[in-house]
């Protein structure tokens, strides 16, 4: 699991300090969706809120995902699909995605700060304890990647805990090359903090 955070308006999605990212013009951002071979990335949706609830009991989730709240409860996930999700959407800010795979929902991610940013688009993704090891998150994650790309971002971006191996992984199956550590961006919720892994991808890679 990445560290990232839990319509277009019809014109160049523009930063307050003029550094343009994406010509989402002609992108209807509440109800874009992304196909791979595998998976549909498409807007969350009401019967999404069972799945997301049980989902993120999972303690590695819990564990990895720290502005995930802890304990969990069916109304966070409510408050995730019907607000957080849409809103981010509805602003321009962020395109959040259900990855549903055969049918069923089978974990969440996006691509955020559409606006702005010297580092450009932030990628995130988690994928249910029971749909692991099947490559979705790598799949979905390189899919949102060149669907930024592709659409002008000079460049997209994740972050994955030092300590989350397999998210690292993740990235580097996605296309995404390691550029460093970032020392102590992470906080957990025991008030301590962590180092992530910074990973990118520009056009071509």
């Amino acid at each position: 699991m990445s560290c990232s955070r839990y319509r277009s308006t019809g014109c160049w999605a523009t930063p307050e300090d003029g550094w343009v990212t994406l010509d989402l013009s002609a992108v209807d951002l509440p109800t874009e969706v992304v196909r791979t071979e595998r998976l549909v990335l498409r807007p969350h949706r009401e019967d999404d809120v069972g799945p997301i609830f049980d989902a993120c009991q999972d303690p590695d989730l819990q564990r990895w995902l720290t502005a995930l709240p802890a304990p969990y409860t069916r109304d966070d996930a409510v408050a995730y699909v019907r607000d957080i999700s849409a809103r981010g959407r509805a602003l321009g800010t962020d395109l959040s995605c259900a990855i549903e795979a055969d049918g069923e929902l089978v974990g969440t991610c996006g691509v955020h700060s559409l606006t702005g940013g010297r580092l450009g688009p932030e990628i995130g993704y988690w994928i249910a304890a029971g749909a692991r090891r099947r490559g979705y998150a790598a799949e979905a994650a390189h899919a949102l990647a060149e669907w930024a790309l592709a659409l002008g971002a000079p460049r997209v971006h994740l972050y994955a805990d030092a300590r989350n191996t397999a998210s690292q992984a993740v990235a580097r199956r996605a296309g995404f090359t390691q550029e460093g550590l970032v020392r102590a961006c992470l906080e957990y919720r025991d008030g301590t903090r962590g180092d992530a892994a910074l990973f990118s991808r520009l056009p071509g890679d």
